[in-house]
């Protein structure tokens, strides 16, 4: 009986640590993200484009600037604006608007250039399909030295 458990043992870990969830370490920023800081855009200038929202797998999940995502906040993620920017996005099919504060990175879909929370798609009118074409034109950019807040 003795041996048996000791044999079985080391097939009983071995399973135990392929089907235990993977524990990450705090990675690197990945190469997305490094290129998307290359890449900001400091000119003011509004884009057009589409928005979607966060969906309920991100609601306290950390964003980049290390917050948790709030779903009833005024966040959003964007791949070329600075963290910390402010911007109104506009819902181009119906004129409603909203002041977010881009803290976060994405959305990595093509075409769309900013998700916003719940909260946002509610008031822009957009949560019942998901997706809208929308401008966002930023309001207050911080400088390029300035230090992000967590």
């Amino acid at each position: 009986m003795v041996k048996m458990r000791l044999k079985l043992a080391p097939v009983l870990l071995a399973f135990l640590a392929w089907s235990a969830p993977p524990v990450h370490a705090a990675e690197p920023p990945s190469e997305a993200s490094k290129s998307a800081a290359k890449k900001q855009d400091r000119s003011g200038k509004s884009r057009k484009g589409k928005a979607s929202y966060y969906g309920e797998k991100f609601h306290g999940k950390k964003m980049a600037d290390g917050t948790p995502m709030d779903p009833n906040s005024n966040v959003a993620a964007s791949k070329t604006l600075p963290l910390g920017t402010r911007a109104k996005v506009t819902n181009l099919e119906n004129g409603k608007s909203d002041v977010v504060e881009i803290r976060d990175r994405g959305p990595y879909v093509e075409g769309r250039i900013v998700d916003v929370t719940p909260r946002t798609a509610e008031k822009l009118d957009i949560k019942k399909d998901g997706v809208a074409p929308v401008e966002v034109t930023p309001i207050e950019v911080p400088p390029a030295d300035a230090k992000r807040a967590k």
